[in-house]
Order: structure tokens, then C-alpha cells, then sequence
């Protein structure tokens, strides 16, 4: 098992996996890592959905847009905003939830969401597996809701695939750690130079792993950015009772 730090600085998204079935006591101490993660004001507005089951899987590789290793490895966590939970605890006491309907519960409970991701991710890589976080499933959210009988106030924020690696992913370099970290404020200046740096490093890395499709950062995450990557989570966020206008 290696250190905590070293877990978190070595971390690859890895998208080859074996069939091999993770054992349930790894399993459950994977888990417990994010049923203990904290939350905001003890809300415990995290759910966790396990899906083992091939079938299920496969259907989830469809919804995140035909991503095959959801599919191949044995297991697939949804980390579900749940505020059903704190609606029922309301009612136990004659009151009524109103926080849903507000973009703060939204980010609030996202955040809790990441905790509770980042946790379970550590914990599989300390365990020996690999992992891959998939936001795909935000791509069709109203389908993956029905696949897993999600109930009003839930909302299928990420997952993460969970297996033993069969080829080990290469770990692609970062942005300087000066566009990441800043001291006192945020630092603007000669933010376009370590962009343009980035470009050409990350061009190398592509060259060095084999890959001729790799692009660089700029022309990688325009991609992506420069629409709505996922159009209709507002939607399906609003069908399962959540608001956004306050």
C-alpha cells in the first residue's frame, strides 16, 4: 500500500480493465471511505449506487455516451446528490425542505458529491485497483435515473469505475502548478505563456506514449467548452424536483 500523498500524485484514469470481480470486503472498505467523508452540515446528501450486474453495466456504457470500460470492469459506483434523505427528515419533524429549490444546494451537495468521489478513488488505488471517474453519465441523466429507480430530489452527479488495471494508463502532465496554485490572490499574469507552454508539452507527451490523434490542451478542452457540453441536465435536474432560482 503506498503512501496517501503518493496515491493522490500518481493518479491515471485507467480504461483497461480485466473481468477479474473485486472482492466484496475490498469492496466495502472502498465504500466506507465515502460513507464517512464529510458533508455539509452533517446533511449526508450523498447516495451511492453499486451496480455489479453486466447487463446494467452495459446499459450505463450507453448512457455515458459508449464508454466501453464501464462495461468491461466489475464494478460501477453512481454517487447520487440525495436529498430525498433530508426531505424525509423534515417531514419527521413537520417541516418542510425549501433548500432544494436553490443553486446553493445544487453546488453544496455537488461538492459533497466530489468529497465522497475523491475518497472511494483514493481508496481503490490504496486497495490496488484502478479507477476512471466518469461524468458521461450526466450526458443522458433521465435515462440513468429510470435504469436505477433514482426518487425525486436525486441527481446522478458522477461515477467511477472500479477493476484491476489490465493495461496501466499513462499519466498525462499538467499545467504549470503556477496557473493551479496562487499566494494571496489569483495570479493573472503570464497565465497565456504557461497555456502556450502546456500546448507544446502536452503534444510531447502524445508523440512519446504513440498517440498520433493526442491534441493539445487549448484545441482539447475547446472542444468540449465551447458548447453546452451535457444540454439537458437542467432538464432532468428540474424533473426530479430541483430548482434554480434561488
Amino acid at each position: 500500500m503506498g503512501s496517501l500523498i503518493d496515491i493522490f500524485t500518481s493518479h491515471k484514469s485507467d480504461r483497461s480493465f480485466t473481468t477479474r470481480p473485486v472482492d466484496d470486503a475490498v469492496l466495502d472498505r472502498i465504500i466506507s471511505a465515502a460513507y464517512f467523508a464529510p458533508t455539509s452540515v452533517n446533511s449526508q446528501q450523498v447516495s451511492v449506487v453499486v451496480t455489479r450486474d453486466a447487463a446494467k453495466r452495459a446499459q450505463i456504457a450507453e448512457i455515458a455516451g459508449g464508454q466501453p470500460w464501464i462495461a468491461q470492469a466489475p464494478v460501477f459506483l453512481t454517487f447520487v446528490l440525495d436529498m430525498h434523505k433530508s426531505a424525509l427528515a423534515h417531514q419527521a419533524v413537520g417541516r418542510q425542505q425549501v433548500a432544494h429549490e436553490s443553486i446553493e444546494s445544487i453546488v453544496s451537495g455537488s461538492t459533497d458529491v466530489g468529497i465522497a468521489l475523491g475518497s472511494v478513488m483514493a481508496a481503490a488505488r490504496a486497495e490496488g485497483l484502478g479507477i476512471v471517474p466518469i461524468g458521461g453519465i450526466r450526458r443522458d441523466a433521465e435515462a440513468l435515473i429510470d435504469l436505477l429507480a433514482l426518487p425525486p430530489l436525486t441527481f446522478p452527479v458522477a461515477g467511477v469505475v472500479i477493476g484491476h488495471v489490465d493495461q496501466p494508463a499513462h499519466q498525462k502532465p499538467r499545467l504549470p502548478l503556477a496557473t493551479f496554485r496562487h499566494e494571496e490572490h489569483y495570479q493573472q499574469e503570464g497565465l497565456e505563456q504557461h497555456i502556450a507552454a502546456y500546448n507544446d508539452q502536452l503534444l510531447q507527451h502524445w508523440q512519446n506514449i504513440g498517440r498520433s490523434d493526442g491534441e493539445n490542451w487549448s484545441d482539447s478542452v475547446s472542444g468540449y467548452y465551447q458548447h453546452i457540453y451535457f444540454p439537458h441536465v437542467l432538464a432532468a435536474l428540474k424533473k426530479q424536483g430541483f430548482g434554480n432560482d434561488k
